[in-house]
């Protein structure tokens, strides 16, 4: 199964818009919700399975990559490369929207109509004071009752902080963590399975509620968009052969899986533990995948940065409103801020679009603009999350020295795993 779950996948992506097409124009208007509704019990019940081992899995793999730097002297230097990624990929990632909105105008002469009030996220859900106090958890079981991702990585870091300093006394807890995570692994390939029927349901349940003319109304916002993901996505890819080198075009390969997932269900969550595997399967020690990309699903989100600054222009356009070049710089750094909560906060980018709109005085009502076809665009910066948190990842490991031969044997994990020492977690090259 696993060695066709791109197949499968692209199969059910496939015949969920030929049944969705097919129930949009054969049914009343009146019976498309409650199709709809049917199908997204598939895709909730599959992304609950899928968040059902997020939390453990992000706690084990952070603490325990955390735990194999050694010495706090890695770790800081380890942290201050995978910051300086971030950073210079974040204002990549925003700057470029920025250029593209402006180059493509596809706001401008548009006539869209505005939904019902009542449908989209407040502003007020996100400010400076929340987002501060949504970091630290009261309590790490609440923090995964809740699925609270940046709550866990923060007690994550000091967990696995505490598990470096205290060094070989620690080793039977990391090794327990180890093994929980090997566990996790084995879950994910059985929650994996169900990703094929997920996506057709996904899909076929958008297509059938708004038909496929909704792309057409929406075109040149939808075309831009994703012309500046491709762009986007040529950045990543070179930057990636200049400091990995060729090998990075086989990196793309082994997280196909993972991108058409995260496309596929316009989440970046379910493509994470597949992500994960396939980092170490393309050399990746499991210390740098298991402490660069959990941060990465907190704090570098390519896709969904590059999104904010196009949806806020692009609303700017429709309203005919002008923001100077000092409006757009601070909005900039607004979003450089806000956007590393996104990932604590319910339908994320939306909320943090919300709050820019508020912070300069653009009518709220210009997020129903694009709540219509928000999907479609969720499923594009989904899958760019997934690209540009490997291409992170490749790169710091390759920094590190410690990005090794690619392994054929890494998913799935071994039912009785390794001893700890026999991993692949020792510095490779030094």
């Amino acid at each position: 199964m696993q060695r066709y779950l791109t197949l499968f996948v692209l199969v059910g992506l496939i015949l969920g818009v030929a049944v969705g097409y097919y129930l949009h124009h054969n049914q009343p208007s009146e019976a498309w919700p409650e199709l709809a509704a049917n199908f997204k019990l598939i895709t909730d019940v599959f992304l609950r399975l899928i968040k059902m081992i997020i939390a453990p899995l992000v706690f084990s793999t952070l603490a325990v990559g955390i735990a194999h730097m050694g010495d706090t002297g890695s770790l800081g230097r380890v942290g201050v490369r995978t910051l300086l990624w971030f950073i210079t990929a974040s204002i990549f990632s925003l700057v470029l929207g920025l250029i593209i909105v402006h180059i493509l105008q596809p706001g401008i002469g548009l006539q869209l109509p505005i939904p019902e009030e009542g449908n989209a996220p407040q502003a007020s859900a996100l400010n400076l004071r929340d987002f501060v106090t949504h970091l630290v958890p009261t309590s790490i079981f609440d923090a995964m009752a809740t699925n609270s991702i940046l709550q866990i990585v923060v007690f994550s870091l000091f967990f696995g902080v505490a598990l470096a300093a205290l060094g070989e006394q620690a080793k039977p807890v990391v090794d327990l963590a180890e093994r929980v995570s090997h566990v996790m692994l084995r879950v994910t390939g059985y929650v994996m399975n169900f990703a094929p029927l997920a996506v057709f349901a996904a899909i076929a349940a958008t297509v059938t509620e708004n038909g496929l003319d909704i792309l057409v109304t929406y075109g040149k916002f939808i075309g831009g968009f994703y012309l500046g993901l491709a762009i986007l996505w040529a950045l990543l890819i070179v930057a990636g052969l200049l400091i990995v080198g060729p090998r990075i075009l086989r990196m793309l390969g082994l997280i196909r899986d993972p991108i058409v997932l995260a496309f596929s269900t316009a989440s970046s969550e379910a493509a994470y533990p597949r992500t994960f595997e396939a980092l170490q399967k393309f050399g990746v020690s499991k210390r740098i995948a298991g402490f660069v990309l959990p941060l990465g699903y907190s704090f570098n989100l390519d896709g969904s940065m590059m999104y904010c600054t196009f949806a806020v222009l692009f609303i700017a356009q429709v309203y005919g409103i002008d923001l100077t070049w000092a409006q757009q710089v601070t909005m900039l750094l607004l979003l450089m801020v806000t956007s590393k909560g996104m990932a604590g906060v319910p339908r994320a980018s939306l909320v943090v679009i919300a709050a820019t709109l508020t912070q300069f005085g653009m009518p709220e009502a210009g997020l129903l603009l694009i709540l219509g076809v928000d999907h479609f665009l969720d499923m594009g910066r989904s899958a760019t999350n997934v690209v540009g948190n490997s291409v992170a990842t490749a790169v710091v490991a390759k920094w590190e020295k410690e990005l090794g031969p690619e392994q054929t044997d890494v998913p799935p994990p071994a039912t009785k795993p390794p001893p700890l020492e026999d991993q692949g977690d020792t510095e490779i090259g030094r």
